[in-house]
This record gives structure tokens, C-alpha cells and sequence, in this order.
């Protein structure tokens, strides 16, 4: 029985790491500034053990970044690793950790993003939720188009640069 229990234990977690943020939703805010996150997006953030999620501004994108608690474990893993002290620890920890948020959902499975995130990336009345692997990003829904459109473009002319691990 302990080697069944660990053998399940061993496959949820597994599973676990493998939940990935897909696909692309348009959610409208409500007159309270409340949005619905998709509920595929929920049930990865809360296998990961938050009934919520951390969003931070994505500087070079003008869109908000959402990942779990897990995701910001690795993030803050490889900011440490340029050591204690470092001018790049400071400029990371500054842009990304200073700047986030912990927006727990609500009975619905909504959150109200903070104006300061709304601002930065100009969302308005809608929100583009767009799944990106170990993370998701929350866009004006006109801007996500343009940027769609060109990292499309991007991507088809890279094509040939992916590479797959040898598993």
C-alpha cells in the first residue's frame, strides 16, 4: 500500500508539472472591475496550490505576465543565482518582484487586476487572456492582435531553429 501511494503521489505530481497555460480568451470586465480568468487557467494556478495568481508587468511587451507561485519559486532560483549583491538581482527583483501582485479569486473564479497593471498595459473593458506554456499574458485585446500578427510572421521564420530534447 505505501508503494501504490507513493507511486500516485509520484504520477499527480508529475501531472502537475506538466498542466500548461493554452489556447487564447477574450473576457469582458464587469462594472465591479472584475474579470473571469479562463477556468483551464484556474485549474493549473490552483494545482499549483494558489486559489489565485501573481501577474507583474511584462516590460518589454506592455502586457501583464500571470504564472504561479511555483513559476515565480524558479524565477527568484535564477535571479539569486547571479549572486546576492549584483546589479542584475537588483534590476530583476525590481522589475518583476517589486511590481507583482497576488490576486486571489473570488467565489466565481474572478479577480479584480490592480488599476497600476491595468494602466501599464491599457486594458480597458476586455481582457485577452493568452496561454504561453509555464505562463499565460493578459493584453488589450487590440494590442494582443498586433502583436500576434507579428510574432507570427517571427515564428514562421524561425521554424527551423526550434530544437527538441532527446527524451
Amino acid at each position: 500500500p505505501k508503494e501504490v501511494n507513493l507511486l500516485i503521489a509520484l504520477l499527480i505530481n508529475l501531472f502537475f508539472r506538466m498542466s500548461l497555460f493554452l489556447s487564447t480568451y477574450i473576457n469582458r470586465i464587469d462594472k465591479k472591475g472584475r474579470v473571469s480568468v479562463p477556468s483551464s487557467f484556474r485549474s493549473i494556478l490552483e494545482q499549483n496550490g494558489l486559489k489565485g495568481m501573481i501577474c507583474y508587468p511584462a516590460p518589454a511587451l506592455g502586457s501583464i505576465e500571470g504564472c504561479s507561485l511555483n513559476r515565480m519559486k524558479k524565477i527568484s532560483d535564477a535571479i539569486e543565482a547571479s549572486g546576492p549583491f549584483t546589479d542584475e538581482r537588483t534590476s530583476f527583483s525590481t522589475s518583476i518582484f517589486a511590481d507583482s501582485h497576488q490576486i486571489n479569486f473570488d467565489q466565481e473564479g474572478r479577480v479584480i487586476i490592480p488599476n497600476e497593471l491595468l494602466n501599464f498595459s491599457g486594458i480597458e473593458d476586455q481582457v485577452t487572456f493568452a496561454g504561453m506554456g509555464e505562463t499565460f499574458q493578459m493584453w488589450k485585446p487590440e494590442t494582443y492582435q498586433s502583436h500576434k500578427a507579428k510574432t507570427s510572421k517571427e515564428a514562421q521564420d524561425n521554424l527551423t531553429k526550434l530544437s527538441w530534447r532527446n527524451e
